[in-house]
C-alpha cells in the first residue's frame, strides 16, 4: 500500500493569528480515528501519514476506479465553531495542507456550531465545460482594464454567477493553489501541472482583465462553478507539488505575442468532456512524450502565445524589487523585510529575532526567513524570491491590520448596548461608524462578509457587508440594520474579543539565553532598539543593570539575540 501525507493548519483572521492548542481528529471512510493531534505555537499539527493507492492510477486517464483514498478531519477548539472536513484525497507521495479556518463563537451563545466542507473528487472526474464567453481574441468583452493586473484578493463567488451563493476572498496564489488541486491531480508530471496551472492562471485574470463580472453588476470576480469558470472548494487541503509550481508562477500568465491581454484559456477534462481548449488529461499525454510546458500549450492554442510576466499587485504595501534577497545582501529591501518580520512575529513568536544591522541581511535575517518559510509552506531557502516576498507582505498587512482594528475599538468605545438607530442606503453619521467598523472586524474572521472601506456613508459597499452579514446569520438578508441586525453585530464582536487570543507584542527571544554587543549611536532609544531587533525594554535594561531609559553615544549594551 502506497502513502501519502496530511498536515493541518488552524488559523484565524487571514493568517493573521495562529491557534494554538486547537484538537483534530483524523479518521477514516468508516470514521475510525486514525489520529488524535493537537496544534503548536503556529496553529500547525505534526505531519501524519496515511495509507493509499499506487500513483500509477492517477496518472492513467484509462483507470475507471478511485485513485487514491479519502480521509476526513474534525477540529475543535474551546471558543470557537468546530470544522468538519469530509472525503479528503490523499496521494501517494504527496503531502496536502489542509487549513482549518475557525470561526469565534458568537457572545451569549450556549456551545459552538459546526462548519462542514466536503472536498470529493477533483474536477478530472467531472463532467463541465467553462463557457467560452469573455473571449478577448472574439471581441465579445464588455470592459478591459488598462494593465494586466494580480488581484490581491481576488473575490470568488461559492456557486453559479445568479445564485445566492455566499462570496470569499482569498489572495491570488492561495486561489490558484486551490483550483489546481480541485481540477488536476497532484502526480502528474511536472510539465502537465504547470501547463494547467499556466492555463488556471490566465483563466482568473482574463475574467479580471476583462472585467467580465463586475462589469455585469456583480460584486465578484469570478464563480467556483466548473459550467462557467474554474473549480474551487473553499477549505479544501493543497498538496506541496503544486503549491511548489504556482509560488514561481502566480504572476506569469498566456498572452498572444503582440498581445497584453491574458488569453481565454478554455479547457477540460478530455475524456468525459471535450472541448475547443486544452485537454487536462491531453496534457499527461504530452509531458509524458517529452513537451514542455509552452510546447503543451501551443499545441492546444495558438501557435503564437507566450508567457508573459505582471509585477503589478494590487493593495500591495511594498512592490518586490525584482531581485533576490540573500546573505549578503544590503539597503532598503532588506530594511523592509527585517522589519515585516519583526512585526509577523508577535504573533508567530517561533519565528527567531533578527540582530543583524538594520539593512544588511546577515545570518539571523537568514533564520527568521527559513522559519517563515516554513511556517507558510514555501521552499525553506532563506531567500526572499517573489513568492516569500509577497507572504511576507500579505501577512505583514493582515497583522498590522487586525492590530489597528483592534485599536480602533478601543478608540470608539464599543460598548455592549448597540445603538437604537436604524441604518440604511443614503444613513450617515457615527453610528455608521459604528456599524463599519463591527463589519470590518468581523469580515477579518467570516470569510463570507467583505470587508469595506470606513467612511462615514452608508453605500452600496456597507449595504453588501451587511447582507452577507444577514445571510450568515439567519437573518432577514434586507440590507437594513434594525435591532435584530445590531444585536447580532455585537454579539457576534464579543464573541471575537472573548475568543480570539491576543498576540504577545514582545515575544520572548529564542535564544536560550545568549547575547550580543550593541554600541549605542545617535538618535537610539530602548524602545527603538527593543523595537528593532525583536526584544523588550525591560529585558534589555535587566541584562544591562540599567535603572534610565537614557543612553549615552558609545555605549555598549548586551541585546539578547
Amino acid at each position: 500500500m502506497a502513502i501519502g501525507y496530511l498536515t493541518m493548519q488552524a488559523r484565524t483572521a487571514h493568517e493573521a493569528l495562529p491557534l494554538q492548542g486547537v484538537q483534530v481528529t483524523v479518521l477514516d471512510d468508516e470514521q475510525n480515528r486514525i489520529y488524535e493531534l493537537t496544534t503548536d505555537e503556529n496553529g500547525e499539527t505534526r505531519r501524519v501519514s496515511l495509507e493509499t493507492m499506487d500513483k500509477r492510477y492517477s496518472q492513467d486517464e484509462n483507470f475507471t476506479g478511485t485513485p487514491y483514498i479519502t480521509y476526513n478531519v474534525f477540529a475543535q477548539a474551546e471558543g470557537f465553531d468546530s470544522v468538519s472536513v469530509s472525503e479528503i484525497p490523499i496521494f501517494d507521495g504527496q503531502s496536502a495542507i489542509l487549513p482549518l479556518v475557525l470561526v469565534p463563537i458568537s457572545g451569549q451563545r450556549q456551545g459552538g456550531m459546526q462548519t462542514e466542507i466536503m472536498v470529493g473528487a477533483p474536477a478530472v472526474a467531472m463532467e463541465g465545460e467553462r463557457e467560452p464567453e469573455g473571449d478577448l481574441q472574439s471581441g465579445e468583452s464588455p470592459q478591459v482594464l488598462r494593465q494586466v493586473a494580480i488581484p490581491n484578493p481576488i473575490t470568488v463567488h461559492l456557486g453559479t454567477p445568479n445564485s445566492a451563493a455566499s462570496n470569499v476572498q482569498v489572495s491570488f496564489p492561495d486561489y490558484v493553489k486551490n483550483v489546481a488541486s480541485s481540477e488536476i491531480y497532484p502526480t502528474w508530471p511536472e510539465a502537465s501541472l504547470r501547463a494547467n496551472i499556466y492555463a488556471m492562471i490566465t483563466f482568473a485574470l482574463n475574467r479580471v482583465y476583462t472585467e467580465w463580472y463586475r462589469a455585469q453588476g456583480y460584486s465578484f470576480d469570478i464563480t467556483n462553478s466548473t459550467s462557467y469558470d474554474q473549480y474551487f472548494v473553499y477549505g479544501r487541503p493543497i498538496y506541496d507539488s503544486i503549491s511548489r509550481v504556482v509560488d514561481q508562477i502566480f504572476n506569469e500568465y498566456v498572452r498572444r505575442q503582440g498581445q497584453q491581454a491574458p488569453y481565454f484559456t478554455s479547457f477540460c477534462n478530455g475524456t468525459t468532456t471535450t472541448c475547443r481548449g486544452m485537454s487536462q488529461w491531453g496534457t499527461v499525454t504530452l509531458a509524458n512524450q517529452g513537451y514542455t510546458p509552452i510546447r503543451i500549450l501551443r499545441y492546444y492554442y495558438p501557435d503564437d502565445v507566450e508567457i508573459a510576466q505582471t509585477n503589478v499587485i494590487t493593495n500591495m504595501l511594498t512592490s518586490y524589487p525584482g531581485t533576490l534577497l540573500r546573505v549578503g545582501s544590503t539597503g532598503l529591501d532588506v530594511q523592509t523585510i527585517q522589519n515585516y518580520l519583526r512585526r509577523i512575529r508577535q504573533n508567530y513568536p517561533a519565528i527567531p529575532a533578527i540582530t543583524d544591522q538594520e539593512g544588511t541581511f546577515g545570518d539571523s535575517t537568514r533564520a527568521a526567513v527559513v522559519k517563515f518559510q516554513n511556517i507558510f509552506g514555501l521552499a525553506p531557502d532563506g531567500i526572499v524570491g517573489k513568492s516569500t516576498w509577497y507572504k511576507i507582505s500579505s501577512l505583514y498587512t493582515a497583522v498590522t491590520r487586525l492590530a489597528e482594528l483592534n485599536s480602533e475599538g478601543t478608540n470608539l468605545g464599543i460598548g455592549t448596548v448597540p445603538p437604537a438607530s436604524v441604518l440604511r442606503e443614503g444613513s450617515r453619521g457615527q453610528d455608521v461608524i459604528t456599524l463599519q467598523y463591527l463589519l470590518s472586524l468581523i469580515s477579518e474572521y467570516y470569510p463570507d462578509v467583505p470587508a469595506l472601506s470606513q467612511d462615514g456613508i452608508f453605500g452600496a459597499g456597507t449595504k453588501r457587508s451587511v447582507i452577507a452579514f444577514q445571510r450568515r446569520m439567519g437573518l432577514a438578508a434586507d440590507g437594513i440594520v434594525g435591532p435584530a441586525t445590531w444585536n447580532a453585530l455585537y454579539r457576534t464582536y464579543q464573541g471575537i474579543m472573548q475568543n480570539v487570543p491576543t498576540p504577545n507584542p514582545n515575544p520572548t527571544p529564542d535564544t536560550g539565553g545568549s547575547s550580543f554587543t550593541y554600541t549605542v549611536r545617535a538618535g537610539d532609544t530602548l524602545w527603538l532598539l527593543a523595537n528593532r531587533f525583536g526584544t523588550t525594554v525591560d529585558e534589555i535594561m535587566r541584562l544591562n543593570g540599567l535603572r534610565s531609559d537614557l543612553l549615552q553615544i558609545g555605549q555598549v549594551l548586551q541585546i539578547p539575540s
